[in-house]
């Protein structure tokens, strides 16, 4: 699959200087990074830190206070090809009514590429055949998706995100509650994502066991980025991202 990268040495996603706030209670305060094609970052905070405002920003439904966020290239309300983003948000079962399959779910990921108004062709199978194949869950195309448990459902939204071959992956704590297994096929979808595809990752997540070893960088936030750098220097200041309380890892619980 051919992935249509960002300009040559340009950012797919930066926040400039973003601060925000609820009334007089600042929620974010100057938050700046930056991540390059092909990256693999994970953000992380406790409850409260300004993930899920900061995360709406990024996306652009929501406007900074001042400073700004830049996807691809351009304002995030105003990216002309949205299938260059492929969003999965937090992990919720579908609904039990739900008739279409599998393979159903995963073709919807092509029709903002495709345009609603074009029959699918050999390319749109093929990418969904392939997105299928990168979540292992070619064996189960033809299942009805409300069949599927939870953590399957949630590689099948992973698999629709990544049919349109995005550029930026963003995905808001999708594995919150899901088993080990579960846990590690979404880490192999992610890796298919970063290292086959070429896409860039933003995870957002309390969980990174399953992906600690994969990532480029890790992101600490509370308000401000209080830590912006590799998982080994952040292993070397005695950090586990493993280690759980709880919903939260420990070094989480202790931020300031």
């Amino acid at each position: 699959m051919t992935v249509r990268r960002a300009a040559s040495g340009a950012p797919v996603l930066e926040a400039r200087s973003i601060s925000f706030a609820y009334g007089a209670e600042p929620v974010l305060e100057d938050v700046s990074f930056a991540i390059e094609p092909g990256e693999f970052v994970a953000l992380v905070g406790p409850n409260g830190s300004g993930k899920s405002t900061l995360l709406r920003i990024l996306l652009g439904l929501l406007p900074a206070a001042s400073g700004s966020a830049v996807v691809l290239g351009g304002d995030p309300s105003s990216v002309r090809e949205p299938w260059r983003i492929g969003y999965v948000p937090q992990r919720h079962v579908l609904s039990f009514d739900l008739p279409a399959t599998v393979r159903e779910v995963v073709a919807a990921g092509r029709v903002a590429r495709r345009g609603w108004w074009r029959q699918p062709g050999a390319a749109d199978r093929r990418a969904v055949d392939e997105a299928l194949d990168a979540v292992g869950l070619a064996d189960l195309r033809a299942r009805r998706i409300r069949e599927l448990s939870g953590g399957q459902q949630q590689r099948a939204l992973i698999a629709k995100a990544l049919a349109s071959a995005p550029e930026l992956l963003i995905l808001d704590e999708p594995v919150a509650g899901v088993d080990a297994a579960s846990q590690r096929r979404f880490r192999d979808s992610l890796v298919a994502a970063v290292r086959e595809r070429g896409a860039a990752v933003l995870l957002v997540s309390h969980e990174l066991g399953a992906v600690a070893e994969d990532l480029d960088r890790v992101i600490v936030l509370r308000r401000r980025v209080l830590f912006d750098g590799t998982p080994r220097t952040l292993a070397e200041t005695g950090v586990s991202l493993g280690v759980h309380a709880g919903d939260l890892p420990l070094w989480l619980e202790g931020l300031r």
